[in-house]
Parts: structure tokens; sequence; C-alpha cells
């Protein structure tokens, strides 16, 4: 039986700032058979678009590799990076260069989705690699900010929406 996973998500009202609801998959990642399906259900779209790289948890049910985007300085020399726009400011994210090979097919995955940004900034470093985007997928997406819009050139997947 399907579980409905908007339901193990908690929202947490005025954080990171007053009038913002946070949605916390907290509680989902910590129950066993919701995190289960909630990667099987990314796992089974992602499959379909034969990616080379995706997220660790997706890319061991898929078969692929996985490729990290991490915060700066947590992550040994050399790096690329992407600083992209958030919702209450800036952020930077990068990457190794030589784990993004030419041709590759690259599914990113994300928790959530807000305004697109931190994916758009992704998506853009792995193009500049020579590398393809063959989705985008997400656990959360939050429609109100339009981040779909934003990502409107990749073939895009959300399992819960708000």
């Amino acid at each position: 039986m399907a579980i409905d996973l908007k339901e193990r998500v908690r929202d947490v009202p005025d954080w990171p700032e007053q009038g913002v609801v946070f949605r916390d998959i907290t509680p989902l990642l910590r129950d066993p058979e919701a995190l289960d399906q909630t990667v099987r259900d990314l796992a089974e779209w992602g499959a379909e678009r034969r990616p080379d790289v995706v997220g660790a948890a997706i890319a061991r049910e898929i078969g692929c590799g996985f490729v990290p985007a991490r915060r700066p300085g947590k992550l040994p020399p050399e790096t690329i990076g992407a600083t992209y726009a958030l919702e209450y400011g800036q952020n930077t994210l990068e990457l190794h260069p030589e784990t993004i090979r030419k041709g590759d097919r690259v599914l990113i995955h994300d928790d959530v989705l807000a305004t697109g940004g931190t994916v758009e900034a992704i998506a853009g470093l792995v193009e500049s690699l020579g590398a393809e985007v063959v989705g985008v997928a997400f656990i959360i997406e939050l429609t109100f900010l339009g981040g779909r819009e934003r990502l409107q050139k990749y073939d895009f997947h959300s399992l819960i929406t708000y």
C-alpha cells in the first residue's frame, strides 16, 4: 500500500524567517517505509532517463554513479562552482569537474524545489562541462515560488506539491 508522503512532511512556521513555512522532510527521511517509497518512486522515474550520474540513494537504486555538489570548502581542490540567488540571500555550490564527463547524462535531484536557483546553477555547471541534463527530480515542489517555470527546459518530476 502506498504511503501518503505529504503526511510525513512537517510544517515549521516562521523559519528561517517570519512569514515563511519551512517544509521539513526529516520525518519522511526518518520513516524507513516512507524513505524507501521516496527513493523507489524517484528512481523509477529517473531510470527511464538512463542517467550516468544522479544523487546517492537514487544512483544505488538505478545502478549509476553519484556526484556530490557541496558548499564551498567542503570538497578538496580542484572544484568549479556556481553562485545562485536564494529566496533569502545567495549561496554557492561546487563539484569536482572531472566527475562530470563530456556526453554524460545527468539527472539532478534535490529534496525541495523552491525558486529553482540551486538546480539552475548546478544544471549550468553540468552543461558547461559538456554533459546533458536528462531530468530534474524533487521530493517536494513549492509551486507558489515558480521554480518549475524556471526549469521548464528540463524533464521534470516531483513527488509532493504545495
